[in-house]
């Protein structure tokens, strides 16, 4: 676990030295929980949308985009839960004078003793080499079995306070286990309570005529209140569903996770409107067809796992977290939920406005239910990079640092370079570039030595690399070098575009999300 935080800090300094993520107004010391992406990581953040909004409006003929206003009536938020029940349970390390999310810090509890376990079960299968027995060893090993009663005595009790909305249960819990300040170290902690995390701000020209709004701490309800917008204009029929990808904003007590908990984040989210009955099985096929969209990439299938909810949202009756290892464990990067016909339900009443859909095949009218996908573009940024973050040690002891993006989300798909800066290689390089930059994001590089400038690029993450050399003006052939096996072959300038091509499109994903 330190060997890990010791590389995602070595990944967090990687993103500010490339131009992938920087503190947000650094030159004024910076403002908590915000950040900017710089210019390698707009463009992959820009490629990773362009993957999920495809995935979802080119492969599914029934789902369509919006793009909906991060300002809303304020009434929308009482109708949604927002105003009443959006709050996290805070307690205070009354030395430190740090804030924690209370569940957060049993969830971590519980995930501590995850590792104590895989622990075990590694130095035993050390031990015991091919004739281990992993799952025997589980369920007969005194003290992996009495740190899996430990976890599941916890896990009980904080499901329970959960459901039951018992503030005093999660404390006793954190006291109960002796858990401690990371800060302080000590156990001086203050009692839970609710804390609204939506920040709320006043329109309105004059302090009298001016009325409170909120910045929106979802996309999903500008989805809902433009159902009817949506449906009659694009007379969809059911089931169908409306994709945005927008803004959202929290006032989180932030842990210190770089990107991975923001208070000013980007959503990608789907709302599925089903017939009600069928929301459970539209619910399996989105949790399956979601996970394919993640492993398509190719980031290690093991690196994915499901968790189904422990305590239920207001709104739903079915609830799963695709979950991805980041370097500080397993953590939530995306949200399958069944949000029964709550939110519709709920506008219909409080704006007093009809909002239903007529069923021609069943002659009857009825309001939706709903099946939600929510990805956080953050998070999903963050996996991308961690898991493609290496520190590869080469022949003769040398070593490089390289991004090993999937090649249709990198930055930067090709780096062309002359040899030399004379001779007419730097014209030639620019030439090449001229013809492929409509197809590709392309870079030109002349400085430093040829070794120098594929470590550049190893180090964004850019697949390809060709060089201009002399040869290049007789045969008008080049040098290309693949980032990842850094083999180099001699390839015809006018076959670039077919090489680079089948390896850069987005279809490879989206084969594998339709097999």
């Amino acid at each position: 676990m330190a060997q890990q935080e010791e590389v995602f800090k070595k990944l967090v300094s990687h993103c500010k030295e490339y131009g992938f993520v920087f503190p947000s107004s650094e030159i004024y010391d910076g403002l908590g929980a915000v950040y900017d992406y710089g210019q390698m990581g707009v463009e992959l953040k820009n490629n990773i949308k362009k993957y999920w909004w495809d995935s979802m409006v080119l492969l599914n003929e029934n789902v369509v985009g919006i793009d909906s206003a991060i300002f809303m009536h304020p009434t929308i938020w009482k109708a949604s839960g927002h105003v009443d029940a959006f709050n996290d349970p805070l307690i205070d390390n009354k030395d430190s004078k740090k804030r924690y999310r209370a569940d957060v810090l049993i969830e971590d509890l519980m995930a501590k003793i995850d590792d104590k376990i895989e622990k075990e079960v590694e130095k035993a299968a050390k031990k015991f080499g091919e004739s281990f027995d992993a799952d025997l060893f589980r369920q007969t090993n005194p003290r992996v079995q009495e740190n899996v009663a430990k976890r599941t005595e916890i896990h009980t009790r904080f499901a329970k306070a959960l459901n039951d909305g018992n503030l005093e249960e999660l404390r006793q819990i954190i006291i109960d286990y002796d858990v401690v300040c990371p800060i302080s170290g000590t156990k001086n902690w203050t009692e839970v309570r609710q804390f609204n995390l939506m920040f709320a701000t006043e329109m309105g020209s004059t302090a009298d005529g001016a009325m409170k709004v909120y910045l929106r701490p979802e996309t999903a309800q500008g989805i809902f209140v433009n159902f009817l917008n949506v449906q009659k204009t694009g007379r969809m029929k059911i089931p169908f569903g409306i994709a945005q990808i927008g803004k959202a904003f929290r006032n989180e007590i932030v842990a210190r996770q770089f990107i991975f908990r923001m208070r000013e984040f980007e959503q990608m989210e789907m709302q599925f409107f089903v017939r009600p009955g069928e929301e459970l099985q539209w619910f399996e096929f989105w949790k399956d067809r979601r996970l394919k969209w993640h492993k398509a990439i190719g980031l290690g299938d093991k690196k994915y796992r499901y968790h189904d909810h422990d305590k239920l949202a207001h709104y739903a009756n079915a609830a799963t977290d695709i979950e991805f290892e980041m370097p500080f464990g397993f953590k939530e990067v995306e949200g399958i939920h069944s949000r029964t016909d709550f939110d519709l339900g709920s506008h219909e009443k409080f704006s007093g406005k009809k909002i239903q859909y007529f069923d021609p095949e069943l002659n009857k009218s009825y309001v939706p239910y709903v099946v939600e996908t929510s990805i956080g573009v953050d998070r999903m940024f963050l996996s991308v990079l961690a898991a493609s973050y290496d520190e590869e040690r080469l022949e003769g002891g040398d070593t490089r640092v390289v991004l090993k993006l999937p090649a249709p989300l990198a930055p930067v798909k090709l780096a062309v370079m002359p040899l030399v800066k004379k001779d007419g290689l730097p014209e030639k390089a620019r030439q090449i570039i001229d013809d492929l930059k409509f197809d590709f994001n392309c870079q030109y590089d002349e400085k430093d030595s040829i070794g120098k400038r594929y470590r550049r690029q190893d180090a964004i993450g850019t697949p390809f690399c060709v060089t201009v050399d002399h040869q290049t003006l007789e045969d008008n052939c080049v040098t290309i070098r693949h980032r990842d096996s850094m083999q180099q072959e001699r390839v015809a300038i006018s076959a670039l575009r077919g090489i680079i091509s089948e390896q850069v499109s987005m279809k490879n994903f989206f084969k594998k999300i339709t097999e």
